[in-house]
């Protein structure tokens, strides 16, 4: 954590769909996404007006696979034009996206802060078993037959991606060291509003002589932004998602969303499935890794709420010193009824 007298930091993720309609499955225009930015920088401005450190991470899951597609497409037709990897494809996305949230924050950020987007490596272990296993779905959801078309085509491993359609999934291994690290720190320090980790990160591979080889890969970027907390030593974490709060018995008659638990409650439920896979088990484990390295709390909630969950009307707190029984209870128990 900071030293005592220290600005506060705070890494806030906001997810790749954020800046598309209808949840990713479908294409906003460059325009639109522009004025997705504007409305996510409002809340941003607010913190930095309270003094904090901000470092913004995204997501880039539609838009990696958009960039993948656009390539593959147009190898068919235009062979000589150089083929992307994805670690290219997630280089180009962290330009697009981090232009894109640059320019709706430099509109909102009071002087002298200013946003800065920088180009991040996310060193992975060669040997991480994902790239065995390819589970992260990147790109346009498909009827499951136009999923498994392509598939064959073009040589892809597809599955469903929670009950919103079939997508192609690439491997997506661990994150181990943000290289940009120390100038991340270093542009906080100089009051700069970061944009880093985009996408998780472009997936490199270390040599032994020090340098950096792409790989074929998406990692997961709520588990890179727990990663960037933890080395930052930020005060908190926020993750947004598609929801206001996270909930139990998410989607049957006796869904219960939560306001505040900690952190060995949401091992538990995590445990037990409430958070599947594909949906909130990725951020509830970014916020456990967060946690269990130290950090104070994690905010989980949506874009569009995120204004009312910085002043505690919504969102879901996860703590790392269990919550006082009683105070939970009462929380959850209210939130259970709006």
């Amino acid at each position: 954590m900071p030293a005592e007298g220290s600005s506060r930091t705070t890494v806030l993720a906001i997810g790749g769909n954020a800046l598309l309609r209808g949840g990713g499955s479908g294409h906003a225009t460059i325009a639109e996404q522009f004025e997705a930015a504007r409305h996510l920088a409002g809340p941003v401005a607010g913190l930095v007006r309270t003094g904090a450190r901000v470092v913004v991470t995204h997501g880039n899951g539609p838009q990696v696979g958009f960039i993948k597609r656009r390539s593959d497409l147009v190898a068919e037709i235009a062979p000589e034009l150089p083929h992307l990897d994805l670690d290219m494809c997630v280089a180009d996305s962290q330009g697009s996206i981090g232009y894109i949230l640059a320019s709706g924050l430099s509109a909102a950020l009071p002087p002298p802060a200013r946003p800065v987007a920088l180009l991040t490596h996310t060193v992975v272990d060669a040997a991480d078993p994902a790239f065995t296993h390819p589970t992260k779905p990147i790109g346009t959801h498909y009827p499951r037959a136009e999923a498994e078309r392509l598939a064959a085509r073009h040589g892809w491993t597809v599955g469903e991606d929670a009950g919103r359609g079939w997508r192609r999934l690439v491997p997506s291994p661990a994150p181990r060291r943000i290289e940009e690290q120390a100038a991340i720190a270093a542009l906080l320090a100089a009051g700069h509003v970061v944009i880093a980790g985009g996408g998780g990160g472009i997936p490199v591979v270390a040599a032994p002589d020090g340098s950096l080889r792409g790989v074929e890969a998406v990692v997961d970027k709520d588990a890179t932004s727990a990663l960037l907390a933890t080395a930052l030593g930020a005060d908190e974490l926020i993750i947004t998602t598609s929801v206001d709060r996270i909930a139990l018995g998410w989607g049957t008659p006796h869904q219960r969303p939560l306001d505040l638990l900690d952190a060995a409650e949401a091992r538990r439920h995590l445990a037990a499935g409430q958070f599947p896979e594909g949906s909130m088990g990725p951020k509830v484990r970014a916020a456990l890794d967060y946690l269990a390295a130290g950090g104070d709390s994690v905010l989980i909630t949506s874009p569009a709420a995120l204004g009312d969950a910085l002043a505690g009307r919504t969102g879901t707190r996860i703590v790392r010193t269990p919550a006082p029984a009683k105070a939970a209870d009462q929380r959850n128990a209210a939130a259970a009824e709006t």
